[in-house]
């Protein structure tokens, strides 16, 4: 059986996204060498699908499909462009109609339905990048086994909540990381 696990960054406030631009331009001072080998290595290791809702899926694909044309590109960018974009991808959406990116498949309706058939199957984790509104509607549906999140140490006041009010989840704690940039790594299994 395969589990979902909700990835997301979140400021000290609870936000996962603000409402500027694509609402992760906080995260960047928090980006250092060691989070991103330890998001290379560990955070994806068992990730065999990469789930996304429309919005983040338009921004992570537009950004990362642009990657090996910039010759400003590291090569741990240059690495996770190739891994984006080979990796297995599922776009929840009632209004795209092609990807345009490669593996990607939609899923426009019944979303509910089709994530108990893959979880149903064997093989790996089933990870919602981002995307808070649908890691809310995951997290409403009783779909999500775990989380896993980066808190940043900044604040932004206002944007999307990585939780909201409705659910009440227990969480046992699986694991912790401290990053030199003062970020911290959490992983939660849903109780």
């Amino acid at each position: 059986m395969r589990k979902v696990v909700a990835f997301s960054h979140m400021t000290l406030d609870g936000f996962a996204a603000s409402n500027t631009g694509m609402g992760l331009e906080w995260t960047h001072r928090g980006y250092s060498p060691d989070m991103g080998s330890f998001h290379d290595d560990h955070i994806r290791a068992d990730v065999q699908t990469a789930v996304y809702g429309r919005k983040t899926f338009e921004g992570m694909r537009d950004h990362w499909s642009s990657v090996p044309d910039n010759p400003d590109a590291t090569a741990h960018d240059l690495n996770h462009a190739e891994w984006v974009t080979n990796v297995d991808k599922i776009a929840f959406s009632t209004t795209l109609t092609d990807p345009k990116w490669h593996n990607t498949r939609i899923i426009a309706g019944d979303g509910a339905a089709r994530i108990k058939e893959l979880k149903a199957e064997n093989g790996g984790a089933l990870v919602i990048y981002g995307s808070p509104t649908l890691t809310h509607w995951f997290a409403e549906a009783g779909l999500i086994d775990e989380y896993r999140i980066i808190i940043h140490p900044v604040t932004v006041g206002a944007g999307t909540p990585l939780f909201l009010d409705k659910p009440t989840l227990e969480l046992n704690l699986q694991e912790t990381k401290i990053f030199d940039s003062g970020a911290v790594y959490t992983r939660y299994q849903v109780a």
